[in-house]
């Protein structure tokens, strides 16, 4: 295949997990030149306990964090049993199921019986996960074994799938996978926050700059404040500044309403003194009323 510029090759590394390495053998620090040059690590198992580790200890946060597990689909039957709580426990640490549809083709070694093993085996699985955490690639060693993706989402709804879920499959899913592997270099990294550092020359220059051009605009804000503090003319009605409820006839206080008219203020005194006087001056006429 020619290598081209705009396309970026990733090197991925399966490890089966047998009886002999059920305990982690060969995942150990020790070994951690060996695997750093590969981008995405992957694990076979072949045992239920194998499977368990693999699910429990190996796709937690370390330098040998595993992202991926692929199970044989093309066997007669599952070498173990796929237990909800360790898969979920799987799904959570970010890990994610492979399914290689390779072997719904046949190409396989296994033909058409290989191919009936694979439906049976892939459709147990997505009920297992419950369509969350499949992971969709090829498997494929010929290029013309290869599908486009539309086809590949075709495929992969007939294990039970909805489409969305089977479109997520082999676009969304593999995009996130790629981004959580390249947490496993920066295991245990220490990141700084970064500052931003003005020098002080910079600093002086912009704010002579600053001032300059504002200086105008801050006397034309002060004036107008101080124009709005100084006190009214005297002479001139003022609107009243309170606009709580007025008290009506029972004593009991009333919203404002559109229709009630404001008696504006003067000089002499509000409505109020107003209206003492005239009683006042209504008194010393001798009690008549208009």
């Amino acid at each position: 295949m020619r290598k081209r510029s705009d396309i970026v090759y990733l090197k991925r590394l399966t490890i089966v997990l047998d009886d002999e390495s059920e305990k982690g053998f060969g995942l150990t620090n020790n070994n951690q030149s060996l695997v750093a040059p590969y981008d995405i690590l992957a694990l076979s198992p072949t045992t239920g306990g194998s499977f368990t580790l693999a699910c429990l200890t190996h796709t937690l946060p370390s330098p040998l964090t595993t992202h991926i597990i692929s199970l044989p689909l093309s066997l007669p039957r599952l070498p173990f049993h796929l237990k909800h709580t360790v898969v979920r426990t799987a799904i959570k640490n970010g890990a994610v199921f492979e399914v290689n549809y390779a072997g719904a083709l046949g190409v396989e070694d296994g033909g058409e019986a290989g191919k009936r093993n694979w439906w049976a085996g892939a459709r147990e699985l997505v009920r297992v996960v419950k369509g969350k955490g499949v992971l969709v690639s090829g498997g494929v060693s010929n290029d013309w074994d290869l599908r486009a993706p539309r086809d590949v989402g075709n495929l992969i709804t007939l294990l039970g799938l909805p489409q969305d879920v089977a479109h997520h499959a082999s676009t969304t899913i593999p995009k996130s996978l790629v981004l959580r592997a390249q947490t496993r270099r920066t295991y245990r990294a220490i990141l700084s926050e970064p500052k931003i550092v003005i020098p002080e020359s910079a600093t002086g220059q912009t704010e002579a700059a600053f001032t300059s051009e504002t200086g105008s605009q801050v006397d034309v804000v002060q004036a107008s404040c101080i124009q709005a503090t100084s006190e009214p003319v005297k002479g001139q009605d003022q609107l009243p500044i309170s606009t709580g409820p007025t008290a009506a006839g029972n004593g009991k206080k009333r919203p404002l309403e559109l229709d009630d008219k404001v008696v504006p203020l003067s000089a002499e005194g509000d409505a109020s003194e107003r209206k003492k006087k005239k009683k006042r001056k209504n008194k010393d006429n001798g009690g008549v009323t208009s």
